[in-house]
Parts: structure tokens; sequence; C-alpha cells
């Protein structure tokens, strides 16, 4: 019996189309994803790539989400997480209210430290540590930004929202992520900032190419260089430029543009050449290994899974790349091992991915989809792999 009998992503898109009554076959012609991939994916016989979920939610007209399954209410609410959510969504409400006459913020190198704190956090994959302090970090700086109106004062604010937007989409609020980067956005313009410009233009793209708007997504992309060309020369606009290029690559992976995934992926090496390792450069842990990563999602995403499994072997992370960023790469090589038919060591990075950040990989749609399709393959797996799926909820 399939590990998610009722409720896995085929059945998902399955209940969709019928209420759309749509037959299979138009189906995949409005979606452009083949009629035997849909028939399979529909029966659970096989996962949902990226790819498939994009178009099929693009061709039926809803939020990928809504594909999905996100947010995983269930396993949100077992683990305490649900009741963090509210209070971020109020703290991103009062963002033009000015200062609020009870909060008295602290010295803005307190409140710069502990915005760094939580960014380093999220990144180590301590995510319910983070939405409980995330709410409350912004409500102090909002009032702090307001009452000095300083560079500084918008910068830490634009921070706290970014950390926001990190939970809301570890978490599957695809709306509350979309929140957090508009106050981003508008807090970087209070500083004037075109670095932090940049980062908001590739966050931003990245939120359209999980929902497969790979054109606006690349529009996005584009402005995003041409702002940060206003920037001081120097290696923190390199980082975001190259960072900038590394998210364009995978989105051109997915839109199944070999050409120019592979020209983005060549100005982010060239780039990463110059910066080297630059993993705490606003926390974007661009550098040669982060490029050595994104060549395997890209070909993961050009379904060239062979490719992806050969360029995954040769990535060795160094001592302080953050656990959430190895996390996400071992789910992406599981992905691309299941598909070649490696159904151990698809299942290896599977655990893998939750020892890196275990409670990332909870709610990492990758890993939910891998699972289901290592489940579908019908081979003997150990023990631990039911007990995987335990963890998982499913």
């Amino acid at each position: 019996m399939h590990a998610l009998p009722h409720d896995h992503t085929g059945t998902r898109i399955k209940r969709l189309r019928l209420e759309r009554h749509l037959t299979q076959r138009a189906l995949s012609d409005l979606s452009q994803v083949p009629y035997s991939t849909l028939t399979k994916t529909e029966q659970g016989v096989i996962a949902a790539s990226p790819h498939v979920i994009a178009s099929v939610a693009r061709a039926m007209r809803v939020d990928v989400s809504t594909i999905t399954g996100q947010p995983y209410m269930t396993e949100l609410r077992a683990d305490e997480l649900d009741v963090l959510i509210r209070p971020i969504r109020e703290a991103l409400d009062v963002y033009d209210l000015g200062p609020d006459p009870d909060i008295r913020p602290r010295p803005h190198q307190l409140l710069a430290d502990d915005a760094e704190k939580l960014l380093v956090a999220v990144r180590a994959g301590e995510i319910k540590h983070v939405a409980s302090q995330v709410a409350g970090l912004i409500q102090e700086a909002t009032t702090a930004a307001h009452s000095a109106a300083t560079s500084e004062g918008w910068l830490l604010l634009a921070s706290t929202y970014r950390t926001a937007y990190d939970v809301a989409t570890k978490l599957g609020f695809a709306d509350l992520a979309a929140i957090a980067l508009s106050r981003m956005d508008w807090a970087a313009h209070r500083a004037s900032d075109a670095v932090f410009g940049g980062m908001y233009r590739y966050m931003r793209a990245l939120t359209y190419l999980r929902e497969g708007q790979f054109r606006t997504g690349e529009r996005l992309v584009d402005m995003g260089l041409n702002i940060l060309e206003q920037a001081d020369p120097g290696r923190e606009r390199d980082v975001v430029t190259g960072q900038l290029h590394l998210g364009a690559a995978v989105m051109a992976g997915r839109a199944h543009d070999r050409g120019r995934a592979e020209g983005h992926l060549a100005e982010a090496g060239r780039m990463a050449d110059q910066t080297g390792e630059a993993v705490k450069v606003h926390w974007l842990s661009f550098g040669p290994t982060n490029v050595a990563v994104h060549q395997v999602s890209v070909a993961a995403e050009l379904d060239e899974y062979g490719d992806a499994v050969s360029a995954g072997r040769t990535v060795r992370f160094p001592k302080n790349w953050p656990a959430s960023r190895r996390s996400h790469h071992h789910a992406e090589l599981a992905r691309a091992q299941m598909w070649t038919g490696d159904i151990d060591g698809s299942f290896a990075n599977l655990l893998a991915s939750r020892k890196a950040a275990p409670q990332q990989a909870r709610y990492h749609p990758t890993v939910r989809e891998t699972y289901a399709g290592l489940e579908a393959a019908k081979r003997q797996l150990p023990d631990s792999f039911l007990s995987y799926g335990s963890w998982l909820g499913a």
C-alpha cells in the first residue's frame, strides 16, 4: 500500500483534474506533461518531479502548494509550530504604523546581534527556535527603525523580514513568505541599499520558480542584476550577483532550457572564482561549493539524473557550510538517485538530509516526494524506512 494512500500528490492531481472535468489526456495537453508520466503520477507509481508539479499547477490555475499539500498542518500541530505562525503574521502587519508606544527597543547593536543569531540559526536548521523568536524581534526592530530613521535601522529591519521569509518558506506558508518579502523590499528601499534590493529580487524570483512562472522569474533576475550594478563594486556585490545567477540556472533548468541554465552556471562559476567561499556574506553560502551543488540541482531539473548523481559524488562540504544547505543537497541527490534506480543510495541520502537538518527535512516537499517514490518502487527496504515514513507523518 502507498505510504500516503488517500492524499499523496498524485491523488491531489487527480482530484483537482476531476473537479475541473478534465480527462488525463486533456490535462496532459494543457500542461505539456507526457501522458504516461501524468497517469503514473496520479496512480502513485512514480514520484512527481518539481517540473511536473509546477506544470500541472499552472495548467489547472492553482498554487503549487495545492498540489503538494503544503503546509503540512498535521505535522505542524504535532511539532507545536502552527501556533508560532500567527504572531509572525501580526508582526509583519504593523510595518507602517510607526513606533509602538508600548515597546522600548534595545540599542541597535544588541538588536543586530540577535538578528544575526537568527540568520545563523535558521541555516543550522533550528526552525522552531527561530519561529518562536522572530516575531518579537520584528516588532522591536520596527519601532527602532521608525524611531531612528537611519539606514542601519532599516537594514536591520529588512534582515528580520528576511528571516520571517526563511521560516515561512521552509514550513510551506507561501502567502506568508510573499508578505515577508514585500516587507523586506519596503525596508530596503528606505535604506537605499542596492545589494538588499538585488537580494529581494533573487528571493522573489525563487517564489516564481516554485510556481513554475519562469518568464516572470527571469525578468526579476534581470532586474536584480541591473540593480546590483548600482551597488559599490566589491565582494558583497559579487556574491549576491553570483547567487542570482545560481537561482536563474535552476529556473532555466526547470523550464528545460539547457543553454540558458549552462550560461548562468558558467557566470556563477566565474564569480565564485573571484569571491572564493563566502558562506557568511549575507548568509547566502555562495562560492565554489554552492556552484557545485547547483550543478547537481540543474542536472536533475533537466531530467539528467545520471549526470546529477555523478556531479553529486564530487561535492565536498567545507566545515562551516550551513546544515540547511547540506540537507537540501542530500534531498536533491536522493531524488536523482531514485530516478536512476539506486534505491539504497537514495534512502541513504534521505537519512543524511534528516541528520543534517531534521526540522527542515520533515517539511521539505522533495524529501516527501522522494520517500513516496521509493515506497512505490516495491523494493525491499530496511525497517528504518518505515520508521522514516512515520517520522514524516506518512
